[in-house]
């Protein structure tokens, strides 16, 4: 008998990051790859971020914090959620986490119980389903498409819930489609959890600032402010800020769960990096003026990726409103043949073949709930991204 818990064959490791592993093995044996597998942005934390973190060290910063963050931090998350959402918390309301997925993870395992549900659009973050079970509950899948942008439906909401339901995740801009909803398109979903008043919100919006074009940001509280005392909010500065290695990710709800939040924070890692809390407070309170150069760059390695993987027969690449990644679909691939013999069955075909014929790191679809698609991040250089995608169209080209 396996002395391993039960509880850990529910779930599997992050596909995500066993593509850059392989990716990374890849490159230290002398091959050349190029990995469009990393959702981290390739440009170095800002200066004054970064200066913040090194005067912490400076000044001593460096030893234990309450289990939840210090209260400046508290604060500029504060003051971000009303400058940035309108939304008003108080210091009490909000948990500091090693990152936006202890946030998430914290708030379900205080809060799931055996049979609970939580219903999770599909495409979705690799971490949800998993970190759903690990916590005891199951995860009810909602299906989206290609045909609604990624995005769930109300009617599709509606479907999803029943009375064992806890919890609705919501992610916009999303991981992995970079699907962005509209007010319009928000506000049709929280009128649907109004009618179900035993669900709360989760909402995940770490790409808030990773927005493009003339779309614009909302999330659930904001649009239906009658959801104010059963969501959580959470973001973080990882993806915006470049500070992915900085581990700071924030929530803001109601004090009870909070509180229950800190309990198991308390009782696992406890405090998040004291310097890395200090850089965030730099990062919420300090210029934003980075962004907008930093949101010019995204949009541009968009356009080329969308464009340039469009050109290939057999894939279908709409055009995201936001993050930094694409969601192909390769319909027109499945049941073909590469050079080799390899029969394109689905998605994780596709992305093997391609990481051994071309040296291109993708994200197979299925890992994220819907197929057959794969996911690209277009967060690397320009040059990168040109040569990783002529690579895709030489390998699609040579399909039969």
């Amino acid at each position: 008998m396996s002395f391993l818990s039960a509880t850990l064959s529910r779930v599997k490791p992050s596909p995500t990051i066993a593509v850059s592993t392989k990716a990374n093995e890849m490159k230290a044996a002398g091959k050349d790859v190029i990995g469009l597998g990393a959702g981290e942005p390739d440009f170095d934390t800002p200066a004054n971020i970064a200066e913040a973190g090194i005067q912490a060290i400076r000044d001593g910063k460096t030893r234990y914090t309450a289990p939840d963050g210090i209260i400046e931090l508290k604060e500029a998350v504060c003051a971000k959620l009303k400058r940035d959402n309108g939304l008003d918390y108080e210091p009490a309301q909000v948990s500091i986490g090693t990152g936006g997925k202890q946030i998430l993870y914290n708030a379900l395992m205080a809060t799931l119980n055996e049979g609970d549900e939580v219903v999770i659009p599909a495409p979705y973050w690799v971490s949800y389903p998993d970190m759903v079970l690990l916590a005891g509950g199951e995860p009810v899948i909602a299906q989206a498409s290609l045909q609604t942008g990624f995005k769930l439906t109300a009617d599709q909401l509606e479907e999803a819930i029943t009375p064992k339901t806890k919890w609705f995740i919501f992610n916009s801009p999303s991981n992995p489609t970079g699907a962005g909803y509209t007010w319009d398109e928000l506000k049709e979903l929280t009128d649907v959890l109004m009618r179900h008043p035993h669900v709360w919100v989760m909402t995940d919006d770490m790409y808030e600032h990773l927005a493009y074009d003339d779309f614009k940001f909302c999330t659930p509280a904001e649009v239906e402010p009658r959801l104010y005392d059963r969501t959580l909010t959470c973001n973080g500065v990882s993806k915006a800020y470049a500070m992915t290695g900085w581990r700071i990710g924030y929530a803001a709800g109601p004090k009870e769960l909070i509180g229950a939040m800190r309990k198991i924070q308390s009782q696992s890692t406890s405090n998040p990096c004291s310097v890395s809390q200090w850089a965030a407070v730099e990062a919420l309170n300090g210029t934003q003026d980075f962004i907008a150069p930093h949101n010019e760059m995204f949009t541009r390695r968009r356009n080329l990726v969308v464009d340039m993987l469009n050109a290939c027969d057999g894939i279908d690449c709409p055009t995201p409103d936001g993050a930094f990644y694409v969601y192909p679909s390769i319909a027109g691939l499945i049941g073909k043949t590469t050079p080799g013999g390899t029969v394109i069955e689905n998605d994780e075909v596709f992305a093997t073949a391609l990481l051994e014929d071309t040296g291109v790191a993708v994200v197979f679809g299925a890992a994220f709930g819907l197929s057959p698609n794969f996911r690209v991040s277009y967060a690397t250089s320009d040059e990168n991204l040109k040569e990783a995608c002529k690579r895709i169209q030489t390998f699609c080209a040579a399909l039969t």
